[in-house]
C-alpha cells in the first residue's frame, strides 16, 4: 500500500444504515422486506447502548401519551404489538426499548451496538462512501457502502442559546438530555427555558417537589386544543420543515408550527398557574437571571429545554452544509450527494413521518443499488 492509498476497509456491505430509532428501524425494515439481508448486505449501526431509539435516554417520569405520540413502527401489529395498548404507568422509555427490541429480534434486524459513527466520507476513485465507526472500548472498523442511510436523529446535538452570563451563573444548569428526575431539585428554585413539551414537562414535574418555579420562553407558547401533537395534520408545519430542508436550511421547531396540545394534566397545571410563560430575560449573573424589565430571578439551577440539532456531524467530510446551516434535501435524499439518504429529517421528524419515509427512502434505496 502507497502512502497516499486509502486505509483498507474491513467490510463491503449495499446499504449502511446509520441510528436505530423509529426512523432507522424502519427502512431496516423496508429494506430487509425488499431482499436486503441484515448483517451482511444491510448493516444498521447505532451508538446508543440499548433499544429504544432517544426514548431510553428520556426521564424516568415520562409516560407515554404524555408528549409526542409515538407510532407503531411497520410491521408492529403483525406481530401483535401496538403502542396504543401499551402500559401507560411505566416509564415511556422502557416501554419502547422493549418494544424495539423485540422488534429487530422478531425482524432479525442484527443491529450493531454500541457503535458510534466519526466519519463518512468518499473515497477518490471508489464508487463507495467510506463509514468510519468506533466501538465503545476503543476499537474501530472501516464499512464500505453503495450507499448510506443517515437516521441519527437530534438527541445527541441538544441546542442551547448563548445568553450573557451563562458562564458566570453558579448553579447547575442541564439541558433536556442531562434532566433525569424532579428529585433532584428538591426544595431549589428551578428557572425553566423553552417553550415546548419537555418544558412544560419539567415544570409540571417540579410543581410541589422545587421551591420555586419561573418559566421563560423566546415567543409566547401557542396553545392548541387538540388533544395530543399531531404533526402530520399540521400541515403548514410540515410544509415548513420540508422547504427548509429543500433549501438547505436549519431547520425549524415542530413544535412552533404546531402549537401545544391542552391535555387534561396541561389544562390544570394552567390553571394552578403554574404554566405561566415570562418573556426571556436578557442575561445571567452569578444567582439567578434578570428579565428586561430589570427584575432579578433567583435560581439554584437552570433547565435549557430549548430545543435540538439535527446530528450531522459525522458528515462533515462530506461537505454538504450550506451557508445557511442545512443540507440540501429533497425527499429525503441529499442533492449533492445522491448516495447519502436522510431518514427521520425535516418533513419526516414525526414518528408516522419516519414510517412513511422508510418506505419511500427504501423503495429509492433500492433503485440506486439497481441502477447499472
Amino acid at each position: 500500500m502507497t502512502d497516499d492509498a486509502p486505509p483498507p476497509v474491513d467490510q463491503h456491505a449495499r446499504v449502511v444504515v446509520i441510528g436505530a430509532g423509529q426512523a432507522g428501524l424502519s427502512v431496516g425494515y423496508h429494506l430487509r422486506r425488499l431482499g436486503l439481508t441484515p448483517g451482511s448486505d444491510l448493516v444498521l449501526l447505532d451508538r446508543a447502548p440499548s433499544t429504544g431509539g432517544a426514548w431510553q435516554f428520556r426521564w424516568e417520569a415520562l409516560r407515554l401519551g404524555a408528549a409526542h405520540r409515538v407510532h407503531d413502527l411497520p410491521g408492529m401489529n403483525a406481530m401483535g404489538l401496538r403502542f396504543d395498548d401499551a402500559d401507560r404507568s411505566r416509564p415511556a422509555r422502557d416501554v419502547v426499548g422493549e418494544y424495539y427490541r423485540r422488534f429487530e429480534q422478531h425482524y432479525d434486524l442484527r443491529v450493531r451496538r454500541p457503535v458510534s459513527v466519526s466519519s463518512v466520507s468518499r473515497v477518490d476513485g471508489a464508487e463507495e462512501l467510506c463509514v468510519a465507526t468506533r466501538t465503545a472500548d476503543g476499537g474501530t472498523a472501516r464499512i464500505a457502502a453503495e450507499v448510506v442511510v443517515n437516521a441519527s436523529g437530534t438527541w445527541g446535538t441538544p441546542f442551547l442559546p448563548w445568553y450573557p452570563g451563562r458562564d458566570v451563573f453558579r448553579g447547575r444548569q442541564v439541558d433536556t438530555t442531562e434532566y433525569r428526575s424532579a428529585k433532584e431539585f428538591a426544595g431549589q428554585d428551578v428557572v425553566v427555558v423553552g417553550g415546548g413539551t419537555s418544558a412544560i414537562g419539567f415544570l409540571l414535574e417540579l410543581d410541589g417537589v422545587a421551591a420555586r418555579t419561573r418559566w421563560f420562553t423566546r415567543r409566547p407558547v401557542v396553545w392548541s386544543e387538540a388533544p395530543a401533537l399531531d404533526v402530520e395534520s399540521a400541515v403548514a408545519a410540515v410544509d415548513e420543515q420540508d422547504r427548509a430542508a429543500r433549501a438547505g436550511e436549519t431547520l425549524p421547531s415542530i413544535v412552533s408550527g404546531t402549537g401545544v396540545p391542552v391535555s387534561r394534566r396541561i389544562r390544570a397545571g394552567l390553571d394552578r398557574g403554574v404554566l405561566r410563560e415570562s418573556p426571556m430575560f436578557t442575561r445571567l449573573d452569578e444567582t439567578g437571571v434578570v428579565t428586561a424589565d430589570g427584575e432579578h430571578v433567583h435560581a439554584d439551577a437552570v433547565i435549557w429545554a430549548t430545543g435540538f440539532r439535527a446530528d450531522l456531524r459525522h458528515l462533515a467530510p462530506l461537505h454538504l452544509r450550506t451557508a445557511a446551516g442545512g443540507i440540501v434535501v429533497e425527499d429525503g435524499r441529499s442533492v449533492d450527494e445522491p448516495r447519502l439518504f436522510l431518514a427521520g429529517y425535516g418533513p419526516q421528524a414525526s414518528t408516522i413521518g419516519a414510517n412513511r419515509a422508510g418506505r419511500r427512502i427504501a423503495r429509492q434505496v433500492m433503485d440506486v443499488l439497481a441502477a447499472p
